[in-house]
């Protein structure tokens, strides 16, 4: 799995989903964004790791009855102990949450381990506790029932499609208040870089904006006299 570098990871964790999500259309990505999952706490700090997946499958019967867990290799619980500290457990739950895709002790052992966070695009278990960690977790909502009664852990650490991203190991992953995006791995740094240059500039311009500027000629930056006034406000500023 692609390592994150620490410059990397720090920037991420000043920059949006949304400005992310621009520098990642340029390039013609188009798809990248997690769809429907949301931060099971509503003050849970930003999350930014390496992908480390899990995939379900619809449960058989026969083969996904309790007992499965007495197995220290069952995947799913092989996939909390396996997912390195700074990593973030992503599921492909199918988008079904009818089912839990793990609960509270699970996630808070990954928080114990020092993972980044965990993403569901089914649904979790003891949904307040989990919100309660303060540790990074997004679903699409809550979901009482195991995830035996309809999901099967098959894979660990394969490609998947989670709420239909498509979500390779090393991807790295940010979510924030506005949700999930998957940042291909080997664009992460340059993505990065980009992605801090445009939040400096949107904050420029909402400056200006707030000031009663018009968008025209500022936002994007068609007129001569803004680059020379977003110049002068990053040496002001420090940015």
């Amino acid at each position: 799995m692609t390592k994150l570098s620490d410059a990397t990871r720090n920037k991420l964790k000043t920059v949006s989903t949304a400005t992310v999500a621009t520098a990642l259309f340029k390039r013609g990505f188009r798809i990248q964004m997690i769809q429907d999952v949301h931060p099971i706490g509503p003050n849970q700090p930003v999350l930014v790791g390496e992908a480390f997946t899990l995939r379900y499958m619809p449960a058989r019967e026969d083969l996904n009855k309790i007992d499965v867990f007495r197995d220290r290799g069952h995947p799913q619980r092989k996939a909390i102990e396996d997912c390195p500290p700074g990593a973030v457990l992503v599921m492909d739950s199918r988008k079904d949450a009818r089912a839990a895709s793990a609960g509270a002790i699970l996630v808070t052992r990954l928080m114990q381990r020092g993972c980044a966070g965990v993403i569901t695009d089914g649904g979790f278990r003891d949904s307040s506790e989990i919100a309660a960690l303060g540790f990074p977790a997004y679903h699409h909502r809550p979901s009482a029932p195991t995830n035996l009664t309809l999901h099967q852990a098959i894979e660990i650490n394969v490609p998947i499609g989670c709420g239909d991203a498509p979500v390779f190991p090393g991807d790295v992953i940010l979510g924030d208040s506005d949700g999930v995006i998957v940042i291909p791995a080997h664009l992460a740094d340059e993505i990065a870089d980009e992605a801090v240059e445009m939040t400096a500039f949107e904050d420029f311009v909402t400056e200006e904006v707030r000031k009663g500027r018009s968008i025209l000629g500022l936002y994007p930056a068609t007129d001569e006299q803004t680059p020379k006034d977003f110049a002068a406000w990053r040496k002001a500023n420090g940015r």
